[in-house]
């Protein structure tokens, strides 16, 4: 009987140990797996944005030395040439204006015996330009690019209302002046005189 007793007792002690056992081992394993999966999400956060990082400065754009020198070269020519060209326009539109400057004003002339408004603005554009503009102001207004009063550059044209059927036409030459052929023959005139700011119209680009 004895005998009996002690050989349960054995096999009930290496059962309890066997059952005690496993579940060591299951828990042990879940935890190795879960850090070890954190571990390997951490790691591969940190390699994606290790090669997000690295694409953004494989593409981001740099500019050389050399290259803004060469960048920094070239809008200075192109300065070089915008103001060569504003020289050049000028320089033509002023000797247009000793040439004919007191030239009287003629309704329908085109000489220097009497010119009138439209006539003039064509002769500057064709001598000094080489560009055809039709001969009348109704005609002149609708060529060229419309801009407004306030983008007024040198050589465009300036159109106003000077009566019920009227139209009176001169040439931007800066600061404020316009040239034209008035009534009291070719001369500089401010823009911003009370008749011209009334009669106001339209400009037009003719080069641009």
């Amino acid at each position: 009987m004895n005998k009996y007793f002690f050989i349960l007792a054995t096999v009930l002690f290496l059962s309890g140990c066997q059952q005690n056992k496993q579940p060591d081992v299951y828990v042990e394993n879940t935890l190795y797996n879960s850090e070890t999966k954190k571990e390997t999400i951490k790691e591969n956060t940190i390699n994606t944005k290790k090669i997000i990082s690295e694409k953004e400065i494989e593409f981001d754009p740099i500019i050389t030395p050399e290259a803004y020198k060469k960048m920094l070269a070239q809008g200075q020519e192109l300065q070089k040439k915008q103001n060569s060209d504003s020289v050049d326009m000028n320089k033509a539109l002023m000797d247009f204006y000793k040439e004919w400057k007191n030239v009287k004003y003629r309704l329908g002339g085109n000489s220097k015996r009497g010119i009138d408004c439209s006539a003039f603005t064509q002769r500057i554009y064709k001598e000094k330009f080489d560009v055809k503009i039709p001969r009348t102001t109704r005609t002149q207004v609708k060529v060229g690019k419309k801009i407004n009063k306030s983008q007024l550059e040198l050589g465009d044209l300036i159109f106003f209302k000077t009566g019920k059927t009227d139209r009176h036409v001169g040439i931007y030459m800066g600061n404020g002046d316009f040239m034209h052929a008035s009534i009291k023959g070719v001369k500089f005139t401010k823009l911003n005189k009370p008749f011209y700011v009334k009669t106001y119209w339209t400009s037009r680009r003719i080069i641009y």
